[in-house]
């Protein structure tokens, strides 16, 4: 993407950059909790066919027409959140306690496919040119339609969506702006996304600066930075594939998020201070023990959401994310402006001129200021409540008695921990059957 913003904006390549991505990190805020809204009402294939076609749909543009794709990808921001119905889908087809498990492998695959798709790109464009790597890309995301078209079935049970797509949905239920107004009413949920925006913002600016960083200030070569995403992917498949499990059992839901919180404050700092090759090298390794962070995060949430409301809280978080960004390459993009980092050429910058930093005392200050803003995640994390075992035994023994009379009175249940519960998705419940309000999956 960057080669050909070059090519179209070359004056100004990462100011657009950033601009494309502001653009659509905000339009994912607005339209993530929409999204996962009418998700819980609809079902979760409809929309996750739609968030994985106008996510890929801009790709043929790319060669077709570079002013439109830069057009459609911003726009495309609206349905980019496909991570926010996946998350929901796995929630309706796991138990509680296999939650974990199954965000960490879904935020694996993810991994996966950052070691795969670099290297499949760099070794067609080099050999074939970038026309092959746009057609083969363009290709794998019709295959993948096609797969949710014909493979994936419905995870929301019938009886808990309207009887038919004609079934009208008022506005309090499809307003984009109501569950966010949720947030400040629920101490929970508003520790959970403010955890979720300090730590993913300067996860966010890292991304989008990172390897130019390395290209430039460190002096990796095109090779080293492609191993450093495969040992880096590599090593995060097996943390969320593995030790995520692990953690999780041992440690419980919120010791795991902190415990991956401080291993991306440990990352970032050391890519702050770093000034050598293999400090990049270490700090990568601690890096993917961070990526425990976000599938324990999911778990949390979803752990304290009902089983209707799933698609509107991950759709929240995954909002979160999407603003995030948008903000996140603009503040890193300022802080190396401050400190005069000029990460403006696409090639590496090998001259003796090209690490001005090296004889800094902090080479990489916006890594240093994603550190801070992490602790003060981590601050934050401290006091979200911990996950009470009972509420949730009770929860779903509750729910499989059939003696619940309605809504309101399973939420004054002080035991369960609200988040979103007086969401208008309520209004729903005239469809349900007063004992399976909750289902078992």
């Amino acid at each position: 993407m960057l080669t050909v913003l070059h090519e179209t904006f070359p004056q100004h390549t990462f100011l657009m950059n950033g601009l494309i991505q502001g653009v659509k990190g905000l339009l994912s805020f607005l339209s993530a909790p929409l999204i996962g809204a009418l998700s819980d009402v609809w079902g979760r294939k409809p929309f996750l066919l739609g968030t994985v076609f106008f996510t890929c749909f801009p790709i043929p543009l790319m060669k077709i027409s570079p002013w439109w794709y830069f057009a459609m990808i911003s726009v495309s921001g609206v349905f980019s959140v496909t991570f926010s119905v996946i998350f929901a889908y796995v929630a309706d087809v796991t138990q509680e306690h296999e939650r974990s498990t199954a965000y960490g492998w879904v935020s694996a695959t993810f991994a996966a496919s950052l070691v795969s798709s670099p290297a499949i790109g760099a070794y067609l464009s080099a050999n074939y040119g970038d026309s092959l790597v746009v057609l083969v890309a363009t290709v794998v995301a019709l295959l993948d339609i096609c797969f949710i078209l014909i493979a994936v079935p419905e995870s929301l049970p019938e009886k808990m969506r309207p009887v038919s797509w004609g079934a009208q949905i008022s506005w309090k239920q499809a307003d984009p702006f109501a569950s966010l107004k949720k947030v400040g009413k629920d101490s929970t949920v508003l520790l959970i996304c403010i955890t979720v925006f300090l730590s993913y913002l300067p996860e966010a600016g890292q991304y989008s600066s990172f390897f130019l960083y390395l290209r430039q200030v460190i002096g990796f070569g095109s090779v080293k930075i492609a191993a450093f995403i495969a040992m880096v992917g590599i090593l995060s498949i097996v943390a969320q594939t593995v030790f995520l499990s692990i953690l999780m059992r041992s440690l419980g839901n919120k010791n795991t998020v902190l415990l991956g919180l401080g291993f991306q404050m440990l990352q970032l700092a050391w890519y702050g201070f770093g000034s050598q090759a293999w400090m990049m090298w270490a700090a990568g390794t601690v890096a993917a023990m961070s990526s425990i962070t976000f599938p324990a995060i999911s778990a949390l949430v979803s752990r304290n959401a009902e089983s209707d409301q799933q698609g509107v809280a991950q759709g929240i978080i995954t909002g979160i994310r999407g603003l995030c960004n948008g903000l996140g390459p603009a503040l890193y993009g300022f802080i190396f402006y401050m400190f005069h980092v000029e990460l403006t050429e696409l090639g590496p910058k090998l001259n003796s001129n090209s690490t001005p930093l090296q004889g800094a005392v902090i080479p990489g200050p916006p890594f240093l200021f994603g550190a801070c803003i992490v602790l003060m995640s981590f601050l934050v994390a401290l006091f979200i409540p911990e996950y009470s075992k009972a509420s949730g035994v009770q929860k779903h023994s509750n729910s499989g008695s059939g003696n619940l009379p309605n809504p309101p009175e399973r939420l004054s249940d002080e035991d369960i921990e609200p988040l979103l519960q007086d969401s208008s998705i309520w209004e729903l419940s005239s469809f349900e059957e007063p004992g399976n309000q909750c289902t078992e999956l």
